[in-house]
């Protein structure tokens, strides 16, 4: 049998596996357990009853973190030449055309943690697809990633908006700050994200929609929590 770390041990026996926590006590917890030697994020994965098997049940969204998730994220804009200065100045880490989807085209490097695009590029955007998709950094319009203004998506992500979807499995995750974010960011940071599943309620799923959810610190226990 496998031994367990003393400090795994010891956050294993902080979390009561019968209890199902209001948020402000599950968050209170898993910064308590949030004992590593770096400082890590605090995450939340939301367990629904849809068929991911079914297109017409995907859950796909963006939100608008108010605290942010403590990472700054890497924007690739995918723009023409005129909007290349526009890419620039509101803060984008990677900015091009054809000459950078010709890069990625020709070393499968993703250097970057979310990619925007005018639309205008999405055609020419077409021949990475298989390498941007797979990554989950292809930009949608769905997602607000694809538009005109280039400078509001790429001030809106880095200020916070992140996007999220289902795996293979109906469950959505995602990190929702860092561990040594303040208590009252954390919740208001989960509770913007909670919402926004919730409305994001696909229309052919019938009944209850969210069975189930927890939050973790990094290397932590789960938590069970209610909203």
């Amino acid at each position: 049998m496998a031994k367990i770390a003393k400090r795994t041990k010891a956050n294993l026996e902080l979390v009561d596996k019968n209890k199902v926590y209001t948020p402000e006590e599950a968050i209170e917890l898993a910064k308590k357990t949030a004992n590593t030697k770096f400082v890590g994020s605090i995450e939340v994965h939301i367990r629904t009853k849809i068929d991911p098997k079914k297109t017409d049940q995907a859950i796909r969204g963006t939100v608008s973190l108010p605290h942010g998730t403590g990472k700054t994220k890497k924007v690739a804009a995918f723009v023409t030449e005129g909007k290349e200065k526009e890419a620039k100045e509101a803060g984008a880490f990677m900015v091009g055309g054809e000459d950078l989807i010709k890069k990625i085209k020709e070393t499968s490097k993703i250097e970057f943690d979310v990619a925007i695009a005018e639309p205008a590029m999405m055609p020419k955007l077409a021949m990475v697809a298989k390498i941007l998709g797979p990554k989950g950094v292809m930009p949608n319009p769905k997602t607000g990633t694809v538009g005109e203004n280039i400078a509001q998506m790429v001030k809106e992500i880095a200020g916070g908006k992140v996007n999220f979807k289902n795996d293979d499995s109906g469950n959505i995750h995602q990190i929702i700050g860092k561990s040594n974010f303040e208590s009252a960011q954390l919740l208001e940071n989960l509770k913007a994200f909670y919402n926004t599943v919730l409305t994001s309620k696909p229309a052919a799923v019938k009944g209850q929609y969210i069975s189930g959810m927890t939050i973790n610190p990094t290397m932590g226990p789960g938590i069970r929590v209610k909203m």
